[in-house]
């Protein structure tokens, strides 16, 4: 007899049917797990044999064979455990097999029987709903699951409660969806003195999505202004909340099942590594990169990051998507992220500054900005100079408006473009290109001249003059400039 129990393989944000099959056949007595699964499933034999004595069933004197389908699909995770021991109890008769068809099933076990969470819950839960099916998974994570279909999820706390609901002779009760999230920004724009063309450059950027960077001394809040973005964007709507969460789930960060409203912001130390940014690994997981999408990516200190791990977010920031080759497996993750970067002006930070500037410039600052390539630069639509702030602004006043009216004007403009934009794939004017770009993003004639001469003045790629058409910074009145990969800093 050979029992059957469905799960799933995780590959990016995408769910791939597996089949367990066991197969309990005379012959000396073994347990093999085959069809290319990693150490992680490999081990899952003991914690299988452990579970079910800790439910006083011993293993039966017979060949135990587990075979994965397809066989030529890796499986890595220790999410296949309670799918294997339900395929091995089915074999031996302890439950119904047939009324196992008709479930998807997650989960790691532990020695004494507990089902304990594994990642990739809400993915699994929404290939269920798919295939019209049930999921089976871990009670803590059954408010996770349940936001793709409460109703037909079974979260069950270990396997002797699982047993006893499939026979009936216990009722465990169905999920209810994790709490909606709204998380207070880190900070408020009101915390900011000074630097008006700076949080003006910051509202443009958060209106139309586009990247920003940052050039400044030490001390001048470049970081203190990057934190405040989060609290001027417009919060996740429902599908993009539910792309968010999909990537946090795949990662493992998703807790209790919360979903939250706040858009990512990821700010990643500069000693992060190509697949700590991008995503990679031996078991690929998604990076900062994909964990921050449809939100914010912060890198302090942009020339401090090693050039190559700087230079591979160059396809993501253009495709909005990183995909990570392997030898056995192509992943792809979403990466539509905003990019706000920083930087000093040179190696001591303050360049300019006859008082405090070191007897290396100008060949310090020229050795400090060529860590940070052209093809990057190029994608950064805004470049905004940082002044440096004195004690006297420091003593001012807090000013009078905020975070909240800021945002509120970001809202409005934000519901224009989603008003200008529908029936496109386009969100904001960032995401115009090709045809959506000449259609609604076509200068009159004065604002064609003036580009021109931008162009010309800034030596432009074709990449700077499409960005600088989608840019809501191209007007007269805006004190700041859209650069478009054209550098502020002194020419070298």
């Amino acid at each position: 007899m050979v029992a059957l129990v469905r799960t799933v393989a995780y590959l990016g944000l995408e769910a791939r049917s597996v089949e367990v099959q066991c197969q309990l056949a005379p012959g000396l007595p073994a347990f093999n797990i085959v069809g290319l699964p990693d150490k992680a499933v490999g081990e899952s034999r003991e914690r299988v044999r452990a579970a079910l004595a800790a439910m006083g069933l011993a293993l039966p004197p017979k060949r135990i064979t587990i075979n994965l389908s397809p066989a030529d699909l890796p499986k890595e995770g220790s999410h296949y455990d309670l799918a294997v021991a339900l395929a091995l109890l089915a074999a031996m008769g302890v439950t119904d097999a047939e009324q196992l068809s008709d479930h998807v099933v997650v989960g790691e076990l532990a020695l004494d029987g507990r089902i304990v969470a594994s990642p990739g819950v809400l993915l699994a839960a929404m290939h269920a709903a798919a295939d019209d099916k049930r999921l089976i998974c871990p009670a803590s994570q059954g408010p996770e699951a349940a936001w793709a279909d409460g109703e037909a999820v079974i979260a069950a706390p270990d396997l002797i409660s699982l047993l006893n609901h499939l026979k009936g002779t216990q009722q465990l009760p169905a999920p209810d969806a994790g709490a909606i999230e709204m998380a207070a920004p880190k900070a408020d724009m009101r915390q900011v003195k000074g630097q008006e063309t700076a949080k003006r450059a910051l509202e443009i950027a958060a209106a139309g999505g586009h990247n920003l960077l940052m050039i400044g001394p030490p001390g001048a809040g470049k970081s203190l202004l990057a934190s405040c973005l989060p609290g001027i964007l417009p919060p996740l709507t429902s599908g993009e909340a539910l792309e968010t969460s999909m990537v946090q789930s795949v990662a493992g960060l998703l807790e209790d099942g919360r979903i939250s409203r706040a858009r990512p912001f990821r700010a990643p130390h500069h000693s992060a590594s190509m697949a700590a940014l991008t995503g990679g690994g031996l078991k690929v997981k998604p990076g900062e990169v994909s964990l921050a999408h449809l939100g914010v990516l912060f890198l302090d200190e942009l020339p401090e990051f090693q050039r190559a791990v700087l230079d591979s977010l160059r396809q993501p920031l253009e495709t909005r998507e990183v995909s990570v080759a392997r030898a056995n497996a192509h992943v792809t993750f979403p990466a539509n992220v905003q990019l706000i970067a920083a930087m000093n002006p040179c190696r001591c930070g303050h360049l300019g500054d006859p008082a405090l500037a070191c007897s290396r410039a100008p060949r310090c600052a020229a050795d400090y900005q060529s860590k940070v390539s052209g093809p990057l630069l190029d994608r950064i639509d805004l470049h905004v100079e940082v002044d440096p702030v004195s004690a006297r602004d420091l003593a001012l006043p807090p000013p009078v408006e905020g975070s909240a009216e800021v945002a509120a004007r970001v809202a409005r403009a934000r519901d224009i473009q989603t008003a200008r934009l529908e029936g496109t794939d386009a969100r904001t004017n960032a995401d115009l290109d090709g045809e959506a770009l000449e259609s609604f993003a076509q200068p009159d004639e004065a604002g064609r001249k003036l580009l021109m001469q931008a162009a010309d003045a800034m030596r432009l790629s074709a990449r700077g003059y499409v960005r600088s058409c989608a840019s809501p910074a191209r007007s007269r009145t805006l004190p700041v400039r859209a650069t478009s990969g054209a550098s502020m800093l002194p020419r070298r």
